[in-house]
């Protein structure tokens, strides 16, 4: 049961909002505070014990909140609130139970809650310790195994510089300038990858850090990436994605 709550948001509509859906669909629990910024969140943290859960939006007045895990371990569920869309909260969706778009609706954060309350009722999962294990992966992917003639080979994620998808089907380039077809959909692969090095700048493309060379503004708020080892390609970056891909390049 979800007893206590602690909301990080600097929007006071979207905040209220937040306390009346709570208030709806779980009158018992308790919010302990409202935090407006990055430095407010890490010394609440700082002094006092872990709530069930955490309310969490991503950009606040001070900061990306993705900055708190870098000053505080953090060992509560999060329910990420957010703006952006579902790639840009996936990318740092380390020990989040679920993200929800803003306006939050009453349905989403029931089926949220839902989720929570779920996993902690498992026997394999009562501990917080246990519930951290569920949520968080311990390793990303490091490799993979293709078929290759009569037999398999091995490529390793070091060697990609970026995947894209084309005709439904999912291509790796490498940095010798090979490609690779590989069978996991941009949606498997974009679990599956690490996020500090990964970033689905739109639905046919997943780029590496390291590959990438140059970015510029383009149209309407948009952003162009410019790849070092395949400057052919036009990779661009929505408007709305813009503020997270900056933060991750930033991170």
């Amino acid at each position: 049961m979800i007893k206590n709550i602690l909301i990080i948001e600097d929007e006071k509509p979207n905040s209220d909002r937040l306390k009346r859906l709570i208030a709806l669909l779980r009158p018992n629990a308790r919010i302990l505070a409202v935090l407006e910024t990055v430095s407010e969140s890490v010394n609440w943290f700082s002094g006092n014990d872990n709530p069930d859960l955490v309310m969490m939006d991503v950009r606040l007045a001070d900061g990306i909140s993705f900055d708190i895990f870098e000053k505080i371990e953090l060992k509560c569920p999060i329910i990420f609130t957010t703006a952006y869309d579902e790639y840009a909260v996936r990318a740092f969706k380390f020990n989040s139970v679920d993200y929800l778009l803003k306006p939050v609706e009453q349905e989403e954060l029931a089926a949220a809650f839902e989720k929570l309350e779920s996993i902690t009722q498992t026997e394999q999962h009562k501990s917080i310790e246990g519930l951290m294990n569920f949520l968080q992966p311990k390793e990303f992917r490091s490799r993979f195994l293709l078929p290759y003639r009569d037999g398999y080979k091995t490529v390793l994620v070091s060697e990609i510089s970026c995947f894209y998808s084309e005709l439904k089907i999912t291509r790796a380039k490498l940095d010798n300038g090979k490609e690779e077809i590989i069978p996991q959909t941009m949606e498997e692969l974009e679990s599956q990858l690490n996020p500090k090095y990964f970033f689905r700048a739109n639905r046919q493309f997943i780029i590496h850090v390291d590959d990438i060379l140059q970015v510029h503004n383009y149209f309407n708020g948009k952003l162009k990436v410019e790849l070092k080892k395949n400057p052919e390609l036009e990779i661009l970056i929505s408007r709305e994605k813009a503020p997270v891909f900056k933060a991750w390049m930033d991170y």
